[in-house]
């Protein structure tokens, strides 16, 4: 997150529209125009989300809130563009050699319109707890950063949590808000432990966090130890930091250059490569226990991020029948 807040720019009146040449809905081969989306996009579940809850091994949900945003308003209409992004792809997936379409997964759509930070959490926390109970994996659409400690509260807490972030979330409050986007490592190490989460691209903190992180023996990676030294080694000293065998991730997608994903709620240069990200995805996706991919604004760009983010989350789905 940025820490420079403009909350003329997130005003919940913001309405996401769709360019001037229409969605084009692929199953269905018909055009949408700006006027018939004002207020959303239709919802649909995610492309080959064709099992049922009781016999998937992945359940996903959107979260379509972004109240705290504090730069870029709009994540609140990401599920549903990643959801039609979704769509692009082929079910076979070559460098894995294997189809999507093997792996079990359903779309439970999208939960509410939540009015505060503390209605989200208690609502974020419970469906992912009942997935959880289900000896499932959740997997959560954003929707802005602070989803991700929800999600989060709803495992058990011997769980280790990775994150690709430029930021590093790590305020104690941001405007009076505990729960805000700029908190969510915070918020999250409240129930893992400072030791048990690790935040790595970072690029961008405050003073107050440095003080915070150092007193409290957080560690992160930065983008550019990750570009000097590798993404396998950075992924191979945040599996270390964490100790843990059951790993959650959370991709925050400002971790990825704006170059590559302009669309988010504060881009940040000098960041990670897609294929960098990938790399993270494919070799966590075996350990995962859980996941969520937030921070897309879809109106800030055309339609890239969206695509980049579907892809992702089809690259962890596969993955977690990957040894």
């Amino acid at each position: 997150m940025s820490i420079r807040a403009d909350l003329s720019r997130c005003t919940s009146t913001q309405r996401y529209e769709v360019g001037a040449g229409g969605t084009r809905y692929p199953s269905e081969g018909r055009i949408l125009r700006p006027e018939s989306v004002r207020g959303g996009m239709a919802s649909r579940r995610f492309a080959d989300a064709v099992a049922s809850f009781d016999t998937a091994r992945v359940v996903m949900f959107g979260v379509p809130f972004d109240r705290t945003c504090s730069f870029r308003a709009g994540s609140r209409w990401a599920p549903d563009a990643i959801r039609e992004a979704s769509y692009n792809f082929e079910t076979y997936m070559m460098d894995h050699g294997r189809d999507i379409l093997d792996v079990k997964f359903h779309d439970l759509g999208n939960l509410p319109d939540f009015s505060t930070t503390e209605e989200m959490v208690k609502g974020v926390s419970e469906v992912s707890e009942r997935i959880v109970r289900a000896g499932k994996i959740p997997f959560a659409i954003g929707g802005e950063h602070s989803i991700a400690p929800a999600v989060v509260r709803g495992l058990p807490k011997d769980v280790g949590v990775i994150g690709l972030d430029a930021h590093l979330d790590f305020r104690e409050s941001y405007l009076d808000d505990k729960w805000s986007h700029a908190c969510s490592q915070r918020r999250i190490a409240d129930h893992v432990g400072y030791d048990r989460t690790i935040y790595a691209g970072v690029r961008s903190f405050s003073s107050e966090e440095k003080e915070d992180r150092e007193r409290l023996g957080l560690s992160f990676i930065s983008a550019f130890e990750i570009h000097q030294r590798g993404i396998e080694r950075a992924v191979d000293r945040a599996l270390h930091a964490i100790g843990r065998e059951k790993v959650y991730l959370t991709i925050d997608t400002d971790a990825i250059d704006p170059a590559f994903a302009p669309g988010v709620g504060n881009p940040e240069p000098f960041g990670l490569t897609p294929l960098q990200v990938k790399a993270v995805v494919n070799t966590l996706a075996p350990k995962l226990v859980g996941m969520d991919i937030n921070e897309v604004s879809p109106a800030w760009d055309q339609g890239q991020t969206a695509l980049l983010a579907a892809r992702l989350i089809r690259e962890a789905i596969i993955g977690t029948v990957e040894k």
